[in-house]
């Protein structure tokens, strides 16, 4: 299939308007004054200084305009499952959360999955069985005999992920011991805290939470992909970046872009504010070489209207939020695409 070219960004004139002084030096008199004055005044609303904004792609255009770019431009890489990778270091989107859902249309995404995984992280489990009951079986082949064994857990019990996300958010700190133990009161409630602070200082540029442990690291199935998330309140608005070191374009961003977006919406439910933004950074934007031709179907389809996701009842505390809390009305995505997961 043939894919577009992206289109150059356009060069930008220096900070304060027109390049150039006409070979002209000096400290210059008042006129010079006032001309510095006036160009460092601030840009009309949807200017930038160098010339107009070159208007963003919207929604699920952007998670398209990524992939194009990473089999355009992307470099092969290895990785450590061996599959082979194609890979581009740097990328962002932003999704608005405004009367709407980011959950991607161009294949079916597993709304579900999406749903029990994040209730599972929020009731700080590390069991992958717990969530393989609810019939979400993403995390089994990462808490598998044959995987632990690989990995050098040999005496961890099957299910077992050790600290991994849930643990982190709800536990920082704690020293680990297995997937039974109860740690509460132990170590750091990061998710607690972030809320805590939206509602007692929501200008507070330190409402982050990280799942990124060094002194757990060793300890875990699987390092955190998604590793650290910040939270941002404007005009009774909650918007939330998350920075992920490591995104599976083909399976895991979408996944990845849903979960958060719920989670913004999560917290805006029980801190009285509203869904703002999603903003998606990737350190290592990678497609797997096996989900090469399977993306290239997706992008030929064309992306329709986001689903909207309505909150069913009134919720006070993060930690009571049930599956059937949540309903996504009107999702009209093109049928799903089989890709198969890298271990």
């Amino acid at each position: 299939m043939a894919v577009a070219p992206l289109r150059p960004a356009r060069p930008s004139a220096p900070f304060g308007g027109k390049s150039g002084s006409g070979g002209k030096s000096g400290s210059g008199g008042p006129g010079e004054a006032r001309s510095r004055s006036r160009s460092l005044a601030m840009p009309a609303e949807g200017e930038l200084l160098g010339g107009p904004a070159a208007r963003p792609e919207p929604g699920e255009q952007q998670y398209l305009q990524q992939v194009r770019h990473i089999l355009q431009h992307g470099h092969r890489r290895e990785d450590r499952t061996g599959t082979g990778t194609i890979s581009v270091f740097g990328m962002q989107a932003r999704y608005s959360l405004r009367d709407q859902f980011p959950l991607l249309t161009t294949k079916r995404v597993f709304w579900k999955g999406v749903l029990e995984e994040l209730l599972w992280f929020i009731k700080g489990s590390t069991n992958a069985k717990e969530l393989s009951a609810k019939g979400v079986k993403i995390w089994d082949a990462n808490g598998s005999r044959e995987f632990l064994d690989k990995q050098g857990f040999s005496t961890r019990e099957e299910g077992d992920l050790g600290p991994v996300y849930g643990f982190q958010w709800r536990h920082f700190g704690a020293e680990y011991k297995d997937m039974h133990t109860d740690y509460s009161n132990q170590g750091v409630d990061q998710l607690q805290k972030v809320i805590e602070t939206i509602k007692t200082n929501p200008d507070d540029r330190r409402i982050i939470m990280c799942a990124w442990n060094p002194k757990d690291i060793s300890l875990m199935a699987l390092p955190p992909c998604h590793a650290l998330c910040q939270f941002y309140v404007l005009n009774g608005e909650l918007s939330c970046q998350l920075y992920q070191r490591s995104g599976d374009m083909g399976l895991g961003v979408p996944f990845n872009i849903a979960s958060y977006s719920l989670l913004t919406y999560m917290i805006a439910h029980v801190t009285g504010l509203k869904p703002g933004e999603f903003i998606h950074t990737l350190g290592d934007a990678h497609i797997y070489l096996n989900h090469v031709e399977p993306l290239k179907v997706q992008l030929q389809r064309e992306p329709r209207p986001f689903p909207k996701l309505k909150i069913l009842r009134e919720i006070k505390d993060i930690s009571n939020f049930k599956a059937e809390d949540f309903q996504i009305e009107d999702y009209n995505p093109h049928p799903p695409i089989k890709m198969e997961m890298a271990v």
